[in-house]
Protein backbone atom coordinates (compact mmCIF):
# COMPACT_ATOMS: atom_id res chain seq x y z
CA UNK A 1 0.00 0.00 0.00
CA UNK A 2 1.28 3.46 -0.98
CA UNK A 3 0.91 6.25 1.83
CA UNK A 4 0.52 9.59 0.02
CA UNK A 5 2.36 12.11 0.71
CA UNK A 6 2.62 14.02 3.65
CA UNK A 7 0.07 11.37 5.10
CA UNK A 8 2.40 11.04 8.09
CA UNK A 9 2.76 14.34 9.06
CA UNK A 10 -0.18 15.58 8.86
CA UNK A 11 -1.71 12.94 11.35
CA UNK A 12 1.44 13.18 13.60
CA UNK A 13 0.71 16.70 13.48
CA UNK A 14 -3.15 17.28 13.87
CA UNK A 15 -4.37 19.24 17.23
CA UNK A 16 -7.63 17.29 17.10
CA UNK A 17 -6.38 14.34 18.84
CA UNK A 18 -3.94 13.93 21.30
CA UNK A 19 -0.61 10.68 20.28
CA UNK A 20 1.38 9.61 22.70
CA UNK A 21 4.12 7.37 22.12
CA UNK A 22 6.44 5.77 25.08
CA UNK A 23 9.32 3.07 25.02
CA UNK A 24 8.98 0.23 27.15
CA UNK A 25 9.49 1.50 30.71
CA UNK A 26 6.78 3.86 30.40
CA UNK A 27 9.03 7.35 29.32
CA UNK A 28 7.02 9.38 26.47
CA UNK A 29 9.11 9.85 23.47
CA UNK A 30 6.72 11.44 21.31
CA UNK A 31 3.91 14.11 22.39
CA UNK A 32 2.23 15.56 19.20
CA UNK A 33 0.52 19.02 19.14
CA UNK A 34 -2.79 17.44 20.10
CA UNK A 35 -1.36 16.40 23.02
CA UNK A 36 -0.46 20.13 24.06
CA UNK A 37 -3.87 21.28 23.72
CA UNK A 38 -5.43 18.53 25.24
CA UNK A 39 -2.97 18.23 28.57
CA UNK A 40 -1.41 21.34 28.94
CA UNK A 41 1.84 20.30 28.87
CA UNK A 42 4.01 21.52 26.11
CA UNK A 43 6.62 18.28 24.13
CA UNK A 44 9.17 19.81 26.35
CA UNK A 45 7.42 19.36 29.62
CA UNK A 46 6.32 15.77 28.50
CA UNK A 47 9.34 13.85 26.41
CA UNK A 48 11.50 12.47 28.48
CA UNK A 49 9.26 12.12 31.73
CA UNK A 50 7.35 9.11 32.76
CA UNK A 51 3.04 8.68 31.28
CA UNK A 52 2.33 9.04 34.80
CA UNK A 53 2.19 12.72 33.81
CA UNK A 54 -1.38 12.19 32.80
CA UNK A 55 -2.74 9.34 34.91
CA UNK A 56 -4.41 10.02 38.19
CA UNK A 57 -2.44 9.07 41.08
CA UNK A 58 -5.83 6.98 42.17
CA UNK A 59 -5.12 4.80 38.75
CA UNK A 60 -1.13 4.16 38.38
CA UNK A 61 -0.70 1.36 40.18
CA UNK A 62 -3.50 -0.63 37.78
CA UNK A 63 -1.61 1.36 34.71
CA UNK A 64 1.59 -0.27 35.90
CA UNK A 65 0.62 -3.61 36.52
CA UNK A 66 -0.96 -3.86 32.69
CA UNK A 67 1.90 -1.89 31.41
CA UNK A 68 4.21 -4.03 33.00
CA UNK A 69 2.46 -7.36 31.56
CA UNK A 70 1.91 -6.35 27.99
CA UNK A 71 5.70 -4.91 27.65
CA UNK A 72 7.02 -8.34 29.04
CA UNK A 73 4.65 -10.67 26.94
CA UNK A 74 3.90 -8.67 24.17
CA UNK A 75 -0.26 -9.28 24.86
CA UNK A 76 -2.61 -7.23 25.42
CA UNK A 77 -6.27 -8.33 26.41
CA UNK A 78 -7.42 -5.13 24.51
CA UNK A 79 -8.11 -6.31 20.66
CA UNK A 80 -7.20 -3.79 17.39
CA UNK A 81 -9.72 -1.41 17.48
CA UNK A 82 -11.28 -1.38 20.97
CA UNK A 83 -11.78 1.95 22.23
CA UNK A 84 -10.77 2.56 25.93
CA UNK A 85 -12.44 5.25 28.40
CA UNK A 86 -10.28 6.58 31.40
CA UNK A 87 -9.78 9.24 33.72
CA UNK A 88 -6.64 11.56 32.85
CA UNK A 89 -4.77 14.52 34.13
CA UNK A 90 -3.94 17.94 33.00
CA UNK A 91 -1.13 19.81 33.69
CA UNK A 92 -3.57 22.37 35.73
CA UNK A 93 -4.65 19.34 37.76
CA UNK A 94 -7.84 18.81 36.10
CA UNK A 95 -9.17 15.48 35.69
CA UNK A 96 -10.15 14.78 31.87
CA UNK A 97 -12.48 11.98 30.40
CA UNK A 98 -10.08 10.56 27.29
CA UNK A 99 -11.60 7.73 25.07
CA UNK A 100 -8.17 6.36 23.04
CA UNK A 101 -6.95 3.15 21.28
CA UNK A 102 -3.76 1.52 21.52
CA UNK A 103 -1.08 0.11 19.55
CA UNK A 104 1.81 -2.13 20.64
CA UNK A 105 5.26 -0.59 18.47
CA UNK A 106 7.84 -3.28 17.42
CA UNK A 107 11.63 -2.38 15.85
CA UNK A 108 12.49 -4.10 12.50
CA UNK A 109 13.26 -7.38 14.41
CA UNK A 110 9.64 -7.13 15.85
CA UNK A 111 10.30 -7.12 19.01
CA UNK A 112 8.32 -4.79 21.46
CA UNK A 113 9.65 -1.54 21.90
CA UNK A 114 6.96 0.51 22.84
CA UNK A 115 3.39 2.07 22.69
CA UNK A 116 1.71 4.51 20.82
CA UNK A 117 -2.35 5.52 22.07
CA UNK A 118 -4.56 8.31 19.95
CA UNK A 119 -6.83 9.94 22.43
CA UNK A 120 -9.86 12.53 22.44
CA UNK A 121 -11.18 14.40 25.27
CA UNK A 122 -14.29 13.40 25.79
CA UNK A 123 -14.75 15.30 28.98
CA UNK A 124 -17.62 17.44 27.89
CA UNK A 125 -20.08 14.56 26.54
CA UNK A 126 -19.05 12.65 29.31
CA UNK A 127 -20.31 15.33 31.98
CA UNK A 128 -23.64 15.78 29.52
CA UNK A 129 -24.30 12.07 30.20
CA UNK A 130 -24.14 12.16 33.61
CA UNK A 131 -25.95 15.14 34.06
CA UNK A 132 -28.57 13.24 32.30
CA UNK A 133 -28.37 10.13 33.68
CA UNK A 134 -29.01 11.91 36.95
CA UNK A 135 -32.24 13.54 35.48
CA UNK A 136 -33.45 10.60 34.59
CA UNK A 137 -32.96 8.69 38.24
CA UNK A 138 -34.55 11.93 39.54
CA UNK A 139 -37.58 11.49 37.82
CA UNK A 140 -37.58 7.88 38.58
CA UNK A 141 -38.05 8.55 42.19
CA UNK A 142 -40.88 11.07 41.50
CA UNK A 143 -42.68 8.87 40.32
Amino acid sequence: MKIPPGLADAVLSTTSDAIIATDKAGIINFWNPGAIRIFGFTAEEAIGHSIDLIIPENLRKRHWDGYTRVMATGVSHYGEGDLLSVPALAKDGRRLSVEFTIVLLRDEQSLLVGTAAILRDVTQRFEETRKLNRRLAEMGQVK
